[in-house]
């Protein structure tokens, strides 16, 4: 159960509506009117709440459960025990992830301007738009309806904000566009300079002007302290439904394509493409130029550089495709325990 200090709850839903929402079938002989008052964890939940298996690895926790209802696969349905209702779902994290924005829904903000927030007579604000203390918002600026400005958060000149995004306090914006139902978490910096010297060898490195933008396309999330660079020439792409974690460094020019997810820690250095519905795990580390395909998957702590083929994974550093890397560390493994086992002979001798 949430700590309603910090959240509002709505509810409780039916079973029914519950899985309207999701889009599960509710099982057979389960009540459709029974009543869910709220989501909760295998280990904690009451008779009134709701939670999902996604693992059968976490069958013995579930049948200790005392959860009314839960969300599973077809194939897991089975482990439901005697008296918990079953609402089947082909992907249940998936379905408690619906589940759970309909007892805890992201509401509009309420409309107000702080009286201490600065606004620029030539900036354009939307209906229902919520400044919080302390925010600048630069001249020639446009913010989109229902859109919530934290507090001391910075919208620079001529910055586009699309309607529902959410900006986090100490956001700094700048030479960028932002689409619509975007969150940027809080200390989230998009739109400074790339990095971009002419390099000198007397250490007079001469400052290469950055004259792009920054485009986030519509519901993408951005995590809190996160920098993504503008353009140098041409501009930096985040493409549309892509998730980037906290921490993470967008070099100048990087383009992502659609539903890309990327977690903490990642740095992508400039002029790197990646397409579609890929996923880079924690520290992984990108150069410059590199092609990173669709469907493609970097395990953390990898060091990418140059070309990555569709649907690949790849680990490692430098990150190869992980069948290999996995057959290079059984040869060196194997070839480590060869030589301590011939020092050893060598030593009895």
């Amino acid at each position: 159960m949430a700590d309603l200090r910090f959240f509002d709850r709505a509810g409780p839903f039916s079973l029914e509506e519950l899985a309207r929402l999701s889009g599960a079938q509710l099982a057979q002989g389960s009540d459709p009117l029974r009543q869910i008052s709220d989501v909760a964890a295998l280990d904690t939940a009451l008779e009134s709440e709701i939670v999902f298996l996604s693992e059968r690895k976490l069958k013995d926790a579930l049948a200790s459960s005392k959860a009314g209802a839960c969300i599973l696969a077809p194939t897991l349905a089975d482990l439901a025990p005697v008296g918990m209702a079953c609402l089947i779902h082909p992907d249940p994290k998936r379905a408690y992830a619906l589940v759970a924005q309909a007892f805890y829904p992201q509401n509009a903000p309420v409309p107000w301007i702080a009286p201490t927030a600065s606004i620029d007579p030539s900036a354009s604000l939307g209906q229902g738009v919520r400044i919080e203390p302390g925010a600048v918002i630069g001249r020639h600026a446009v913010l989109g309806d229902r859109v919530h400005v934290g507090a001391n958060a910075v919208i620079g000149r001529s910055v586009v904000v699309g309607d529902d995004s959410r900006i986090g306090p100490l956001v700094s914006l700048q030479c960028c566009e932002i689409g619509k139902r975007v969150v940027l978490h809080p200390g989230v910096a998009i739109g400074q300079d790339g990095y971009g010297f002419a390099p000198s060898r007397d250490g007079r490195h001469v400052k290469l002007p950055q004259m792009g933008l920054v485009i986030v396309s519509d519901d993408v999330e951005i995590g809190a302290n996160t920098t993504i660079d503008r353009g140098a020439t041409g501009d930096t792409v985040i493409g549309p439904h892509t998730k980037i974690d906290n921490l993470v460094q967008i070099g100048h020019n990087v383009r992502t394509g659609l539903g890309c997810g990327i977690t903490a820690q990642v740095g992508i250095s400039g002029s790197t493409t990646i397409g579609d519905l890929t996923l880079l795990y924690g520290q992984v580390g990108v150069a410059d130029h590199s092609r990173i395909g669709s469907g493609v998957t970097i395990l953390a702590r990898s060091g990418v550089q140059g070309f990555v083929p569709d649907g690949s994974t790849y680990m490692g550093y430098p990150a190869v495709e992980m069948k290999e890397y996995l057959k290079l560390h059984k040869f060196l493994l194997r070839e480590s325990r060869k030589m301590g086992s011939a020092k050893k002979s060598s030593e009895s001798d």
